[in-house]
């Protein structure tokens, strides 16, 4: 049976900034099989450590591409391969939000007659249909 891990787990298995839970979520993160995390997961940890923590940009795809290499973790219903490329479109600067790296990952999941609708110029466009308009 497969565990799904919400962000706090993993923030504070990253962190380390409550010493009182620093063995729980590291017997979670390195003892448990079977762990599943969701993009929308992915997402929010990256915003937190970036935006809550004051992670450097490399350093939170780091620990995330760390941690989606671990053999008990995998990313529901994606390839996470697929989700450290998407990751590593993040971490040379601020192009391209975690948000929409995780939205890439879903549509190059998807097919190759997928499209993905949005407005903004930095999206990531290798390998879908980027379009902004009908």
């Amino acid at each position: 049976m497969s565990g799904f891990l919400d962000a706090n787990v993993v923030v504070r298995y990253i962190t380390r900034d409550v010493p009182e839970s620093n063995d729980t979520v590291r017997q979670i993160i390195e003892e448990t099989p079977d762990l599943v995390l969701t993009e929308g997961i992915i997402g929010e940890i990256a915003f937190v450590l970036s935006r809550n923590y004051l992670l450097a940009r490399q350093d939170v795809v780091d620990a995330l591409v760390a941690l989606l290499q671990r053999t008990n973790i995998e990313v529901y219903n994606l390839d996470t391969a697929l989700v450290i490329d998407a990751l590593m479109l993040c971490r040379p600067s601020h192009r391209v939000s975690f948000a929409d790296a995780m939205l890439w990952a879903v549509a190059r999941s998807a097919g190759t007659n997928t499209r993905v609708y949005s407005l903004d110029k930095r999206f990531p466009r290798h390998g879908i249909e980027l379009r902004r308009e009908p």
